[in-house]
């Protein structure tokens, strides 16, 4: 039977409905119960973040962010999350297909907490998923969820 970890929900900012629903398995298979909130794109994960930062909507306790979204770029949301007082502290890990040394370097400047590269089979996106949980669930102390 799986848990929820942390008591916390996980927002997904991935506008691949794919990688959606292969993280979703990927979740479910490693048994991660936590509420997944999904965002289709960088100004639906932003209205998201800043409903809650205004009291609005329950504060994600983790973000995994794609970079290359509609609308909003998942850099632009990264720097607003990490520019706001009320989310700057949401880890966020950067979960995406890019491998671009200038994505990484950009991205740390911005505060992300960790850069993944996703795996191409989906048996490697688990194993990744897996290290997610076990590091940013179980091990790490997560903020409090104001």
């Amino acid at each position: 039977m799986g848990v929820q970890l942390n008591a916390v929900s996980i927002l997904l900012v991935e506008d691949n409905p794919n990688d959606v629903e292969i993280t979703r398995r990927a979740l479910e298979k490693g048994r991660v119960m936590n509420e997944l909130i999904v965002a289709r794109d960088g100004q639906e994960a932003l209205d998201i973040l800043f409903a809650a930062a205004n009291g609005e909507a329950r504060r994600p306790g983790l973000i995994l962010l794609d970079l290359n979204l509609p609308k909003v770029d998942g850099r632009e949301v990264l720097a607003k999350v990490k520019a706001d007082p009320k989310l700057k502290r949401i880890p966020v890990v950067v979960l995406t297909v890019s491998t671009r040394e200038e994505d990484i370097v950009r991205t740390y400047d911005l505060g992300v907490n960790t850069f993944i590269s996703k795996p191409v089979g989906f048996e490697e996106f688990i194993k990744v998923v897996m290290t997610i949980k076990e590091y940013w669930l179980l091990i790490a102390t997560l903020p409090p969820v104001e």
